[in-house]
């Protein structure tokens, strides 16, 4: 694999383990915050066991997606996309973005009782 793709991969990985981590939780708000409820909207809640799976998941191909993003130029052959300084900030921006989002995703599980 290319470490474009490499790259991306890991961090569309951390992304989806950390909404799956927070499944449980915000799902149920976000359909309420759709007008979609009932009280089949409270049964949402079989992932929740599984949730610290899925945030360790998360942390360690953000960390696998930040070993690879933040490694020296140097490392880095001429012509591959590692090496492109635009494609790096871009590529660092993304990570962080992600990683904030994964957070997020998180600890909804202790504020989401807030908005319902």
């Amino acid at each position: 694999m290319s470490d474009g793709k490499i790259e991306t991969s890991t961090l569309v990985a951390g992304g989806l383990a950390g909404i799956l981590a927070s499944a449980c939780c915000v799902g149920p708000l976000v359909l309420v915050g759709l007008g979609l409820g009932g009280a089949w909207v409270g049964t949402l809640t079989a992932l929740e066991p599984y949730r610290w799976i899925f945030f360790g998941i998360a942390v360690l191909a953000l960390f696998f997606a930040w070993r690879t993003i933040y490694r020296p130029v140097d490392q880095c052959e001429p012509g591959q996309v590692c090496a492109v300084p635009r494609t790096r900030r871009v590529y660092k921006i993304t990570l962080w973005v992600v990683a904030a989002l994964v957070l997020i995703a998180f600890a909804s599980p202790y504020f989401a009782p807030l908005f319902y």
